[in-house]
């Protein structure tokens, strides 16, 4: 059975940074493409960020968030990161991990991140 696993959220100052991990479980890891998404309520939940399978060389990121996150991820620990630096009070939301079997979306129960003074 497909687990993903946030965790890593939690209050921070504007400015300040915080590293966001996922731990997956139940799939061969290091085949599949991770994603980390955000959502706010009331809104529709948004690709932040993605990284291809096995190494990881290919990453691509939403124009919000390019030059202040980086996605990566450790096979052997099946884990993808998301560090999140200069964080801003509009990165507020719950982040979620998602990967793709089959065509099928498995996600992660998400995490709180707010950045707020």
């Amino acid at each position: 059975q497909v687990q993903l696993v946030e965790s890593g959220g939690g209050l921070v100052q504007p400015g300040g940074s915080r590293r966001l991990s996922c731990v997956g479980s139940g799939f061969t890891f290091f085949r599949h493409v991770m994603y980390w998404y955000r959502q706010v309520p009331g809104e529709a939940r948004e690709q932040v960020a993605l990284i291809s399978n096995a190494e990881g060389n290919y990453k691509v990121y939403d124009a919000s968030v390019q030059g202040r996150f980086t996605i990566s991820r450790d096979n052997t620990e099946n884990t993808v990161y998301l560090q999140m630096d200069r964080l801003k009070p509009e990165d507020t939301a719950v982040y979620y991990c998602k990967t793709t079997q089959s065509g099928v979306e498995y996600w992660g129960r998400g995490t709180q991140v707010t950045v707020s003074s």
